[in-house]
């Protein structure tokens, strides 16, 4: 018997609605601000004022000169553990301010 249905996983209607709607970015948004809070914990969530990405670049504002120097050290980690979390390659450059 012939299935006359076009049949796609969800998770394949979702990324074809996304584009098609151009959600996108504001999804990516929300999703890195989520990677950000749970891959660096809490005691860094509470010095991060802003957390933007923009292309394929990630800002993040801190309110410690201390933490942002600590972290420049560390941002090809900090990259591929945000990535590893979103499950793909989004973030390539992080910027702290």
């Amino acid at each position: 018997m012939d299935n006359e249905y076009n049949t796609k996983h969800l998770s394949e209607v979702l990324k074809l609605f996304k584009e098609k709607k151009k959600l996108s970015d504001g999804l990516n948004q929300v999703e890195v601000k989520r990677a950000w809070s749970e891959q660096m914990g809490p005691a860094i969530e509470k010095h991060t004022t802003k957390v933007h990405l923009k292309k394929d670049t990630l800002f993040v504002r801190l309110d410690s000169a201390v933490l942002r120097e600590e972290l420049s050290y560390g941002k090809t980690k900090i990259i591929n553990n945000l990535n590893e979390s979103l499950g793909t390659a989004l973030i390539k450059k992080i910027v702290l301010s």
